[in-house]
């Protein structure tokens, strides 16, 4: 865990993608006996906002493409970023809806 925060507390810029790669190898080191997924995206959440990135909810609707780009990041990366992706735009609609700037 100290490895993979030294390794993402380094980087000079956090983009997008920097936040997808950290959540998937936090979740791959599952540190807590339970509530990682929760507190992974929790996590993810909280990284945007402190990097001006839109965050984003994994709902219902992404679940379980959130769990096949979790389960093939290895092989697919980019499945995991534009299942992230998708749910960012469906909370920019959101705040669209309710007037919220961004």
């Amino acid at each position: 865990m100290k490895k993979l925060l030294n390794e993402y507390n380094s980087k000079i810029k956090i983009t997008f993608d920097d936040i997808v790669d950290f959540h998937y190898k936090f979740e791959a080191i599952h540190p807590f006996q339970d509530g990682n997924g929760r507190v992974g995206r929790l996590i993810m959440f909280k990284e945007c906002l402190r990097n001006d990135i839109i965050p984003f909810i994994i709902d219902e609707e992404h679940k379980l493409f959130y769990y096949r780009g979790l389960k093939n990041y290895k092989e697919d990366k980019a499945y995991l970023i534009e299942t992230c992706l998708s749910a960012q735009d469906k909370y920019i609609k959101l705040l669209n809806e309710l007037e919220i700037k961004f």
